[in-house]
């Protein structure tokens, strides 16, 4: 799990109070958003070869800024989406194009590491006609892993 790292709320307290305080009350009517009319759905073909009680991790390989990244992490435990500084490089982008952060991020063991900056990046997971792409804001961080990237619960 990893957590910290930029929130919706800010990084003070107050404006954390402020937030929670939004996210508690309910104003007006609720948003009109369109519902996809696709669902995501597993069946009992998909379950070929797993052993049960099955506990492996989510593994995929999304289109993330318009390259194929391998080896990309789904932690529903971490709060913040990475990706690792040498997957950055390989795809293409600079330290540049980084825009700064100084909130640490914390994973295992509350080790607090460094963030190099942040960027946003499209992702696109699926393929036509099942499809769905987000813009993401990434955390850019220089530490070994064996994983190009983990996608929080953002």
């Amino acid at each position: 799990m990893i957590s910290g790292g930029p929130i919706a709320a800010g990084t003070t307290r107050n404006s954390q109070k402020v937030y929670a305080r939004e996210v508690m009350s309910i104003v007006g009517e609720p948003s009109r958003r369109s519902k996809s009319e696709m669902t995501l759905e597993f069946g009992d073909p998909d379950l070929e070869g797993l052993k049960f009680p099955q506990d492996d991790p989510l593994v995929i390989t999304p289109i993330i800024g318009n390259c194929p990244v391998m080896r990309v992490l789904v932690d529903n435990g971490a709060s913040v989406d990475n990706l690792f500084h040498d997957t950055f490089i390989r795809m293409g982008y600079h330290d540049s194009q980084l825009t700064p952060s100084d909130t640490p991020i914390y994973g295992f063991n509350h080790v607090k590491y460094k963030v190099e900056g942040a960027i946003q990046l499209p992702v696109t997971i699926g393929e036509e006609p099942r499809e769905a792409t987000q813009i993401l804001n990434f955390q850019v961080v220089k530490e070994a892993s064996t994983y190009n990237a983990l996608m929080g619960r953002t």
